[in-house]
C-alpha cells in the first residue's frame, strides 16, 4: 500500500489517449490519461465511466447536450450512452471504470484502442 501523487504518475505519460492504471479497487481501475483535441463517438455497454478534470478543460458531448467540465469537476457517463470527450485542446483526467472497459468501447478498434491488458501500470 503506497500513496500516489498523481501529479508524478500524469508527468509520466507522454501520450494522449493512453491511460495508464495507477490504482485498482474492487474489480475498478483508476487511471489517468492526458487528453488532447477530439476522441471518438462510442458507448460502453454496460460500464459506466467517470471522468474527473484535474487541469484544462474537457466536454463531454453527448448526443443531446454537451457537458463542460473545468479542473475539479467529474461526469459519470452511465453505460449505454453515447459520448465523445473533447479536450479544449488539453485535459488531463482521473478516469474510475470498471477493470474490464475498453476505452474505445463499441467504436472500430483504432490506434487509441487499449484492451484492459494492454494498459501500462504506473
Amino acid at each position: 500500500m503506497e500513496k500516489v501523487n498523481l501529479n508524478a504518475k500524469l508527468a509520466q505519460i507522454t501520450q494522449a489517449w493512453a491511460p495508464a492504471v495507477v490504482g485498482e479497487l474492487n474489480n475498478q481501475f483508476v487511471k489517468l490519461a492526458k487528453l488532447e483535441n477530439e476522441y471518438v463517438w462510442h458507448k460502453h455497454d454496460v460500464e459506466d465511466e467517470l471522468f474527473f478534470v484535474i487541469d484544462g478543460r474537457l466536454n463531454i458531448e453527448l448526443r443531446d447536450r454537451v457537458i463542460e467540465l473545468q479542473p475539479g469537476e467529474f461526469f459519470v457517463v452511465p453505460h449505454g450512452v453515447e459520448h465523445r470527450p473533447v479536450a479544449l485542446p488539453t485535459a488531463s483526467v482521473l478516469l474510475f471504470e470498471p477493470a474490464t472497459t475498453i476505452n474505445t468501447g463499441d467504436a472500430e478498434a483504432n490506434d487509441w484502442t487499449r484492451t484492459p491488458d494492454a494498459l501500462d501500470r504506473l
